[in-house]
């Protein structure tokens, strides 16, 4: 089977790829994919995170693995795309690298039948430049109460400069 992909960057601005790829590829494959298809030269780290239909992000798949001896951690080339992917689980989030953040919102779209004479992957569609920096992000965290100056009110700062560091060492 054919797997349909819309690559979507994660920006104010409409840009996106449409890709096919056989089921039995991997998520390496679709990452070679998608960094070749938006222009990147590929030195960078990326992962992919399983995600739900809100686009929460979910599980991590590794593009190495970095943990030494960690049997529990996924990784891109040993994980294919139909053992993560499905008609009931169609969303996966992109992150191509760390420092720059490029985030893509990768949205399985259909599973087809293989066409004769077609070479997969394949580039379907191109819509849309890939702006010079990527956009910006705004990280923020579920209680949002301390940024708004919402502090506990028992707290008294003067005591602070009362606590012994011996005293207190974990």
């Amino acid at each position: 089977m054919v797997y349909r992909f819309r690559v979507i960057l994660d920006a104010d601005e409409d840009v996106f790829r449409d890709i096919e790829m056989l089921q039995e590829n991997t998520l390496e494959d679709l990452h070679n994919t998608i960094v070749q298809s938006f222009g990147f030269d590929g030195t960078e780290m990326a992962s992919f995170y399983i995600s739900d239909e809100e686009w929460n992000q979910g599980e991590e798949i590794h593009q190495f693995d970095m943990s030494g001896h960690d049997t529990s951690i996924k990784l891109m080339n040993e994980t294919t795309l139909d053992s993560v992917l499905s008609e009931s689980q169609t969303k996966l989030i992109y992150v191509y690298d760390f420092l720059q953040m490029w985030t893509f919102f990768v949205e399985l779209a259909q599973i087809a039948e293989v066409e004769e004479g077609r070479d997969y992957p394949n580039l379907m569609f191109v819509h849309g430049q890939l702006p010079d920096n990527p956009p910006a992000k705004e990280f923020k965290g579920e209680d949002e109460g301390l940024l708004n100056g919402d502090y506990d009110d028992d707290y008294d700062s003067d005591d602070f400069d009362n606590l012994s560091f011996d005293d207190h060492w974990n």
